[in-house]
């Protein structure tokens, strides 16, 4: 399952395009974190390839200890308020001085996400004198990519690994405080039963990795696609020895 997360769609389409060809039948879902750790939980789903921790998603994790971690898929995750490279803040606690010219308003996404519980926090931890507006992903960066147009002032909630990086130029706010934690790793988890079910497939996760050229090269290329599905076999037929290591038994 999926949700909705850039690096979480474009690795689990990677890992299906992967498995198709070694003759599974993989069926992507999309829900929020909450649905999925739960829906693994009642056994009802399998995997899912975006866990952030130790910080993001640690107590959504928390509520259910019989789910398994099978691997870390990616190192150097981070999570906090990101600006436009043009605005001349460093730090968050610079934030209340230029309320004005930010409109007193944080951009965030989905509600009942981690990231928008640790902005939900930021604001009181700093006191800030803004409120987080929340919609969705889709809408932030859209918001963001007008702001930029405009050459505005703007405050967003934003993560790493994300294709915004590499089309936007943008820098995170410093977090002194360190109410967004410090770096994270993207895992994957599975229900209970998985690796008894799927030992190959168990074996296959935990050894699926990506370092930041391969993660910036996938997230590039499927922000840039009309057809994911199509961009990540094409991704995988381009990197042949990758998927060789992943696809080892040993």
């Amino acid at each position: 399952m999926v949700d909705g997360w850039a690096e979480d769609v474009a690795m689990t389409h990677v890992a299906k395009a992967i498995l198709d060809e070694q003759g599974y039948h993989i069926i992507i879902q999309k829900a929020s974190t909450d649905m999925i750790l739960a829906s693994m939980n009642n056994e009802d789903t399998d995997l899912f390839m975006g866990v952030w921790l130790p910080f993001t998603h640690a107590t959504k994790v928390a509520r259910f200890p019989e789910l398994i971690a099978l691997g870390t898929n990616y190192n150097g995750g981070k999570i906090g308020l990101v600006v436009p490279d043009y605005v001349p803040l460093q730090s968050i606690d610079e934030l209340n001085a230029h309320k004005d010219q930010l409109r007193k308003r944080i951009i965030g996404i989905e509600k009942g996400a981690g990231l928008t519980s640790a902005t939900d926090k930021a604001i009181i931890d700093y006191q800030l004198d803004y409120r987080q507006v929340n919609s969705s992903t889709i809408a932030m960066i859209t918001e963001l990519q007008n702001a930029i147009k405009r050459k505005e002032w703007i405050v967003v909630a934003g993560w790493q690994p994300h294709w915004m990086f590499g089309k936007m130029k943008l820098k995170f706010l410093e977090d002194p405080k360190k109410t967004y934690g410090e770096a994270e790793e993207i895992k994957t988890y599975c229900r209970k039963s998985f690796g008894k079910d799927h030992p190959e497939l168990a074996t296959f996760f935990s050894k699926m990795h990506f370092d930041d050229a391969a993660m910036t090269d996938l997230l590039t290329k499927m922000e840039d696609s009309k057809d994911k599905e199509a961009t990540a076999k094409k991704w995988v037929e381009d990197h042949p020895q990758l998927i060789k290591d992943w696809l080892d038994k040993k």
